[in-house]
């Protein structure tokens, strides 16, 4: 049986007090907490530290508000994909970079979901850490029951149903050389962007 989602005000507790949460998105649900509480993300999964979180945001003003950063005109052919299943992994060396992709601490993967009530939560918490809900190297669990049962201390946001996300990953494109590098093909086709 599935938990009863939680209030927003009830999450955003659980947040305050570096809890996970678990989120629809448009692609797959996901596992989110506040950066400064990434650690829990990497525990609950089981994951090595070599495999950096994202960074998801309600907007791209807001990434960029938290980063600290001014994108680059070229940017936009990507940015223009948000909301939207596209990642982009921007170079950034800050705080966030260290806690979220410790292992390199050189970029950071940011993302803007096409769900209203998951930008709705993060317009209210601000950014946050996040990763496909799954134990590592398992299938991405996809309806919310088995996201409870596989992380019982995991608080669900609601409403309930979720919509039914695209069960197809996000496309990962990369800013190297003044040029986006696609790093996993997804739901956005780059094929035609200028290299």
């Amino acid at each position: 049986m599935i938990p009863e989602p939680q209030s927003p005000d009830h999450l955003l507790h659980h947040l305050g007090a570096d809890g996970v949460i678990a989120m629809p998105t448009d692609t797959l649900p996901a596992l989110a907490a506040r950066p400064e509480a990434a650690g829990q993300l990497w525990q609950l999964k089981g994951r090595t530290l070599d495999k950096p979180l994202i960074l998801m945001g309600a907007d791209a003003a807001q990434l960029w508000q938290a980063l600290d950063i001014k994108p680059e005109a070229a940017w936009q052919q990507a940015i223009d994909h948000w909301p939207g299943a596209l990642t982009l992994v921007a170079p950034h060396g800050g705080p966030l970079a260290r806690r979220l992709n410790p292992a390199q601490p050189t970029s950071l993967g940011l993302r803007v979901p096409d769900h209203q009530a998951t930008q709705a939560l993060l317009r209210r918490s601000g950014p946050l850490a996040t990763t496909s809900a799954n134990r590592s190297s398992q299938p991405a669990l996809v309806d919310p029951d088995a996201i409870a049962g596989t992380f019982p201390q995991v608080l669900l946001a609601g409403p309930l149903p979720w919509s039914a996300p695209s069960g197809r990953a996000s496309t990962v494109v990369a800013w190297r050389s003044g040029r986006w590098i696609t790093l996993r093909e997804g739901a956005i086709q780059t094929a035609n962007w200028p290299s």
